[in-house]
């Protein structure tokens, strides 16, 4: 079976009905959270089309991950409205999937990468699971989308962290979920892993249709990807298609110090930024607003 096709939705789930004019399948109105005196951002108004890759960025601190847990339902706003595929967040269930955070897991952990995953296939069901026949088949289908299938019998704790993020995009997709959110999947990844990671992730997109939400502290593996950015920042935010966000004006403000962008063979790379961070790295802005 070719990677590209076991990356398509199952035919019961497959929406066909993706293009501009669609309704979005997440909708955001005057959203504000906060923490007590604390504001992470204010007034938000964000709609995501159907099949819209949206890249989150921002300083640690800023609220991309609340962002995230406010879609899953696990975070309430503290003023505003929040709707996901036209009903509370709560509601949408296997319709969203989710790549967690990478957290290192210790080496003698038993779990193996088929195990993670078939727990995204049936984990969350109350009574019986799925016959082990079709169970396996699926399971074998979603590793060997994400080239993982070599190492689905070896426990995930000995598998390292590009390795354990194809794992974990295996399991997002079990259930042909229709908007996938990814907390930080390149955190602690060289370039390569980085690169591997989004790629599989857009590919998804490509294929299915699925709208992506993707946090990333990492700029320039998703800017071939992204439709739009969200970028988070002290209190505030800025949004709109890579080349309006992603500018040396911009970042320049959003860091409190000069910051450039330039186009290197097509692509936007961000360069000068504080703390001296590689090219292929967003540095963490220190304590900037926004413009």
């Amino acid at each position: 079976m070719e990677r590209a096709d076991s990356l398509a939705p199952q035919p019961s789930t497959a929406i066909t009905d993706r293009g501009d004019g669609a309704r979005p399948v997440i909708s955001v109105r005057a959203a504000t959270l906060a923490y007590g005196d604390r504001v992470l951002w204010r007034d938000l108004d964000l709609d995501v089309r159907p099949g819209e890759f949206l890249a989150v960025l921002g300083p640690n601190g800023s609220g991309k991950t609340s962002l995230l847990r406010v879609l899953l339902g696990r975070q309430a706003l503290t003023a505003g409205s929040v709707s996901v595929l036209g009903s509370p967040p709560h509601r949408a269930g296997g319709l969203m999937g989710y790549v967690p955070q990478q957290k290192a897991l210790p080496a003698h952990t038993l779990l193996r990468a088929r195990d993670l995953v078939r727990l995204g296939l049936d984990g969350h069901r109350w009574g019986l699971s799925l016959a082990p026949g079709p169970a396996r088949r699926r399971v074998d289908e979603l590793l060997d989308a994400v080239g993982a299938l070599p190492y689905a019998a070896t426990p995930v704790g000995r598998l390292s962290g590009g390795e354990q993020q194809r794992v974990r995009i295996a399991q997002a997709l079990a259930t042909d979920p229709r908007i996938l959110l990814c907390d930080e999947p390149l955190l602690s990844l060289d370039l390569q892993h980085q690169r591997t990671v989004t790629d599989l992730v857009d590919r998804r997109r490509r294929l299915a249709g699925t709208t992506v939400v993707f946090v990333t502290h990492e700029i320039n593996p998703v800017l071939g990807a992204a439709d739009r950015v969200l970028y988070l920042a002290g209190g505030g935010f800025r949004i709109g298609p890579p080349e309006e966000v992603m500018t040396t004006d911009v970042l320049s403000r959003l860091y409190g110090t000069q910051v450039d962008v330039v186009r290197v063979r097509g692509r936007l790379v961000v360069v000068g930024a504080p703390d001296a961070a590689p090219a292929h790295h967003e540095a963490r802005p220190n304590g900037g607003g926004p413009p």
